[in-house]
């Protein structure tokens, strides 16, 4: 069971949403990034992988996030 879930708006994900840093919407900050100072994970990158915190997608652009705890599969 999880204890907490963020709501992530804007997704941080790479999967044709986004070009580079230039976005049109805001994006709230990934809280792995967060932690560790950095910024290479993304919640999800197309074709390739998905975040272990990734929980799933709210419409429109909301990302579930359970860091730091792992998703139950």
């Amino acid at each position: 069971m999880l204890h907490h879930v963020y709501r992530l708006s804007g997704a941080n994900m790479d999967i044709d949403l986004t070009s580079g840093d230039k976005i049109a919407w805001k994006q709230m900050p990934c809280p792995w990034n967060a932690a560790e100072n950095i910024r290479r994970h993304k919640c999800a990158v197309k074709n390739t992988s998905l975040c272990p915190y990734f929980c799933g997608i709210e419409p429109p652009d909301t990302v579930l996030c359970s860091y730091p705890n792992r998703r139950v599969e």
